[in-house]
């Protein structure tokens, strides 16, 4: 728990820090809202588990040319080593993405995890990440996600692979 707690103020002091740079993240709209497609496919940081893909929907509001806010719902499947069957969650998050610098960005959101399992538990989420956007609407990311559930936690390293599209 401790290096949970560290971890997660080491992220939020790294994205305060760039949250008050004057970089010119994006172009002309800078009060856009966009709606982004994604598809998950992480390696498991929790022993036991093997892999895990899922999909997202991701809402981006641009707040300034540097920071925009963002609320994402999906789904994560999580394979078991040893066929030992598998599970799902679907996450729920909000938070915030700042660029550094032109199209490159750091992000962080906190939300809740929902267990698909019958009698499962929901769990706290976290997901501190780095990635492009592309000019075209395509956004490459890298996160770590971990969940603190029942007996222990979770964690992955996902790539995000997604196109953006503007409303």
């Amino acid at each position: 728990m401790k290096r949970t707690i560290r971890f997660m103020a080491i992220t939020a002091a790294v994205v305060a820090v760039f949250s008050f740079t004057n970089a010119n993240a994006q172009s002309a709209d800078s009060k856009a809202l966009r709606l982004g497609i994604g598809l998950n496919a992480g390696i498991p940081t929790t022993e036991g588990a093997s892999f895990v893909i899922g999909g997202d929907l991701r809402l981006q509001k641009d707040f300034s040319s540097n920071i925009s806010g963002l609320l994402s719902a999906g789904y994560n499947h999580w394979t078991l080593k040893d066929d030992a069957g598998s599970f799902g969650m679907i996450p729920v998050k909000a938070g915030a993405k700042i660029f550094f610098a032109e199209s490159a960005y750091f992000s962080g959101e906190l939300g809740a995890g929902f267990s698909t399992e019958s009698g499962g538990k929901t769990s706290f989420l976290w997901a501190p990440g780095i990635g492009y956007g592309f000019d075209n609407g395509l956004d490459l990311g890298l996160r770590y996600e971990g969940a603190e559930v029942s007996g222990g936690s979770l964690g992955q390293v996902a790539l995000r692979v997604a196109y953006g599209f503007k409303l």
